[in-house]
């Protein structure tokens, strides 16, 4: 697929040249399938032939790599944080994702959400993702469009320039930045397993007490348990009514 791929990419920089690299550039960001090392890499030997400008072809790339990225920020701004909290109490209960996880995590983005998506557009793998929460955060276009563009800049010219030196041997530079690609992989999977882990914990310890303060919990039907709670807020009602009625003590 990636040999596909490839020839794809340098069919399209061959006949549309500066567009042809921000077109493939942007659709890069929305459709990370496509590796950036490939485009970028290929924009480099191109301007080494001599059929291109190096500079056009790192200002291309990073008009590129801004319209995807705000097309993509355009997506999750659409679905915005109040439907991202209404997911999260309906459905995150099914991957251990409480709307108290959901309040800490967006607490987190909004206090670095700039350095966040800076560093991330330089990160293979997550620079297009992060797009998503800046998006459901509806995090100031300015801001996003700015951070976007110094980290993308920072990214192509690396790429570009390495490309450029590299020259027809540019599709080795895969050869080097996948062992980078890897490493992200391992520290996301990492990550991901102890934060599962982690709930998976805490789950178990919060059913356990409910289990202690309401024995049989985990074997009631909803119905049940539903009768319980009401018979429980039934009498504590019934203790306050008869406390309110009891006759004042005489002076």
């Amino acid at each position: 697929m990636l040999e596909n791929l490839t020839q794809w990419a340098t069919d399209v920089v061959e006949r549309l040249g500066y567009l042809g690299v921000a077109m493939l550039v942007a659709l890069e960001n929305v459709f990370p399938p496509i590796p950036s090392e490939v485009v970028l890499g290929l924009a480099g030997y191109t301007a080494a032939r001599g059929d291109a400008s190096l500079v056009g072809m790192i200002i291309a790339a990073t008009v590129g790599s801004v319209v995807g990225a705000l097309a993509l920020y355009g997506l999750a701004a659409a679905v915005g944080p109040v439907r991202v909290r209404a997911i999260t109490i309906r459905y995150g209960g099914w991957i251990g994702f409480s709307e108290h996880d959901l309040d800490r995590a967006e607490v987190w983005f909004d206090r670095r959400s700039r350095s966040a998506v800076l560093v991330c557009r330089c990160v293979p793998l997550i620079r297009s993702l992060i797009s998503i929460p800046a998006g459901f955060r509806r995090m100031p276009l300015g801001a996003f469009t700015l951070f976007t563009l110094l980290g993308s800049l920072v990214w192509n010219t690396l790429l570009i320039v390495a490309g450029y030196v590299l020259a027809e041997q540019w599709d080795k530079l895969l050869d080097y930045t996948e062992p980078f690609q890897y490493l992200v992989l391992t520290i996301i999977g990492v990550l991901v397993v102890a934060v599962v882990v982690r709930k998976v914990v805490l789950v178990r310890r919060e059913r356990a007490a409910e289990e202690t303060e309401h024995p049989g919990l985990a074997h009631e039907t909803l119905e049940e348990i539903v009768e319980e709670l009401e018979s429980e807020t039934d009498g504590s009602a019934l203790r306050s009514t008869l406390h309110d009625s009891d006759p004042a003590p005489p002076v």
